[in-house]
């Protein structure tokens, strides 16, 4: 397998393996189309490295022997937590499947917890389509104050285009060219996530709740929708590891759900350019430096950007810019207190377009 890694003079001493991959992924095992082996293929010929599988309430892709490495990509079973039209919880670190029958929110995630899991909250800001009534009610987690989740699906792929479609000529737009349909994340989603921020760590994830809809035939999808090939191209989430990937599934699962638990991750559409290089980190007084997902204590600091490529970069600090730069790096000295996150922005098709998010760094008074 290739490791590829972060590590020059125009970055920290620390070298993170920079892996990207998909999440929120479904199969057969549920309502998707596709087998594993199958999805594995679809993320592998995107040139990703991990792949997160969460059918509905089922890891039966986990039990049959399907989690592991498939061909140079990583492929881990969680469990889409899913009662019928709300509070859906992505979940991992599972033996078995939570049984979720009239459980609040917060009972959802204290269950998973007290079975040895963690999870993030699944398309929490959903709201429904305006325009198709079976969409209209939208599938959205009802207690953002809860406490135990690690994150949640910031931005989701299908979820919050599909919200956008007013009509059945934007529904056909969509299908046919979705990298044309995705611009920037619901300004109400980031919002709230800041807000949560500003109380908690919350770790943040583009998620593309990928079924690839169709019909299976004998083995076969001849008609599909959304295939699970061209949908790994839009969104999604890199996880900055400390360690390589090694071939050893234990291990390697271990590596990337700590680094995805510390908050070590960025939201990329890499379909407007490849983003694999991007770093966000602060650097203090005698040396000290903190990454992504870090608390550290509030004082002088200087927090730094790279990016692999020109783009719009701008510093966010609770929820507002503070600091705007064109080209690959932005630097911007700080002694306030609060919470500091990146958003990249590229023209593509005659329009400014959201490239990369990155987690924030949390630089707190106490």
């Amino acid at each position: 397998m290739t490791c590829r890694y972060l590590c020059s003079a125009s970055y920290p001493r620390r070298v993170l393996h920079d892996l990207t991959g998909v999440l929120h992924v479904h199969s057969t095992y549920s309502d998707g189309t596709g087998t594993v082996p199958e999805i594995a293929a679809a993320a592998r010929a995107n040139g990703l490295d991990f792949l997160l599988l969460t059918d509905h309430d089922t890891l039966a892709a986990r039990d049959r022997g399907e989690e592991g490495w498939h061909d140079g990509v990583l492929v881990l079973v969680g469990e889409e937590v899913s009662p019928h039209r709300e509070n859906h919880y992505l979940a991992f670190g599972l033996e078995r499947p939570i049984d979720h029958a009239g459980l609040s929110p917060q009972q959802i995630v204290d269950r998973v917890t007290e079975a040895g899991g963690f999870g993030f909250l699944s398309h929490p800001f959903s709201k429904g389509s305006e325009r198709f009534e079976r969409g209209g009610r939208g599938m959205p987690w009802r207690d953002l104050d809860c406490n135990g989740y690690a994150g949640l699906e910031l931005w989701s792929f299908v979820t919050d285009s599909a919200e956008r479609v007013n009509s059945i000529r934007e529904l056909l737009r969509f299908i046919a060219a979705p990298g044309r349909f995705i611009d920037h994340p619901p300004r109400r989603n980031l919002e709230l996530w800041d807000a949560i921020c500003r109380r908690r760590r919350c770790v943040a994830l583009g998620g593309i709740d990928a079924h690839q809809v169709g019909i299976r035939v004998r083995g076969r999808v001849p008609l599909r929708l959304m295939a699970y090939k061209r949908s790994f191209r839009y969104l999604r989430t890199h996880v900055l590891s400390g360690t390589a990937m090694s071939g050893d599934v234990e291990r390697d699962r271990k590596a990337l759900f700590d680094a995805l638990l510390a908050g070590r991750a960025y939201i990329a559409v890499d379909s407007l350019a490849p983003a694999r290089g991007f770093r966000f980190w602060a650097e203090g007084a005698e040396g000290r430096t903190t990454e992504m997902g870090d608390h550290a204590p509030a004082g002088e600091w200087v927090l730094r950007a790279r990016a692999p490529r020109p783009a719009r970069l701008r510093l966010v600090r609770d929820g507002r810019a503070i600091a705007e730069r064109e080209g690959d790096a932005l630097e911007q000295w700080t002694d306030a207190p609060g919470v500091y996150r990146i958003e990249a922005y590229l023209t593509a098709h005659g329009r400014e377009r959201t490239w990369v998010l990155s987690n924030p760094i949390y630089l707190r008074t106490s």
